[in-house]
């Protein structure tokens, strides 16, 4: 029984994977690619941001460590001539190394009180940006950011990455890569540990484990991820500002993880997914968006309390009740 539900997840697995692999045979929409590389970039910033509150942490730095990765790799290949690609990894070691930095003295810090300093120092590299004008430009930001390198393919295939199919692909494969390295992490001792961490920190203290230690190790991991997408943002758009990561675009992340279930690895995906594919139907209406997310929000919460991945199950648990009575 259990083999048999293993082997149908593992199939619904590979029929996702493949599905995104062929929407470019059946459309050549240039702005349909672009909400498709928002959704894998919003994805990826939604399940680093679980990765951290399975630790039993909340973070609503995500804004602005993506600013820092986004500049950081801007910077490097703007004023340093470097290689695209060794500057979006770069921008992923600088995040990591500020999570560290931040981590130790503050993550001692539980519940909101780690969240507020979260979000202050999101704030502060915002600000920082802003004011350091001779370095990132000021308000205004970066312009004429150089697009990626030219990569040559197994295939022989050269990317120029002129076109959003190309960086469409490249975000698709950064985006399973990473979901198979969180997946495998929060699967293995360490991620049973942060677990552990989050139910009874106190416990696993008088058993030895270093919570302090742990909690510092899932935080750097996260940013790492979260600047290395800044990196690919910087590229990928070409112009980059502080205020395009201010305190709206941190709140998103944590919105698309409570819609989507934060119980369920799958959620922050499915979350993500819907809900930035939902505003471009309402486009009209954009400028409406933190209120359509407020709304949608508080419905999850007061009926799908674990978020939209439980949908089918709810869905079934109902059919069957009314076959019941029936």
């Amino acid at each position: 029984m259990n083999r048999q539900l293993k082997l149908n997840r593992g199939l619904v697995c590979l029929i996702l994977i493949i599905i995104p692999f062929v929407i470019p045979l059946f459309t050549k929409e240039i702005y349909t690619f672009h909400i498709l590389i928002s959704v894998g970039m919003n994805i990826i910033l939604a399940t680093t941001l679980r990765l951290i509150l399975i630790s039993g942490q909340l973070s609503l730095a995500h804004g602005g460590v993506m600013c820092v990765g986004a500049y950081t790799s801007a910077l490097l290949v703007i004023k340093l001539g470097i290689s695209t690609w060794l500057a979006i990894f770069l921008a992923g070691l600088a995040t990591l190394i500020l999570a560290f930095l931040v981590g130790f003295p503050f993550v001692r810090l539980k519940g909101i009180y780690f969240a507020i300093i979260t979000i202050f120092l999101g704030e502060m590299i915002i600000l920082i940006g802003e004011q350091w004008k001779k370095l990132t430009g000021g308000s205004l930001g970066i312009l004429n950011i150089p697009r990626l390198d030219p990569l040559i393919t197994p295939g022989g295939v050269t990317l120029n990455f002129d076109s959003k199919i190309h960086f469409y692909y490249l975000i698709l494969i950064l985006s399973i890569s990473i979901f198979s390295i969180l997946y495998s992490i929060e699967h293995s001792r360490i991620g049973l540990t942060w677990k552990g961490i989050r139910q009874a920190d106190f416990l696993a203290e008088s058993i030895g484990i270093n919570t302090t230690k742990y909690k510092v190790y899932v935080f750097a991991i996260s940013c790492f991820f979260v600047g290395i997408i800044g990196g690919f943002y910087s590229h990928y758009m070409t112009v980059v500002s502080p205020r395009t990561f201010g305190f709206l675009f941190t709140i998103y992340p944590l919105v698309y993880m409570v819609a989507g279930g934060m119980e369920k690895f799958s959620g922050p995906i499915l979350g993500a997914t819907i809900l930035t594919i939902l505003p471009e139907i309402f486009r009209p209406l954009k400028e409406f968006q933190p209120f359509i997310f407020s709304v949608i929000l508080m419905l999850i919460i007061f009926f799908l309390p674990e978020g939209l991945i439980g949908l089918p199950k709810r869905i079934i648990h109902l059919v069957s009740e009314k076959d019941g009575n029936a």
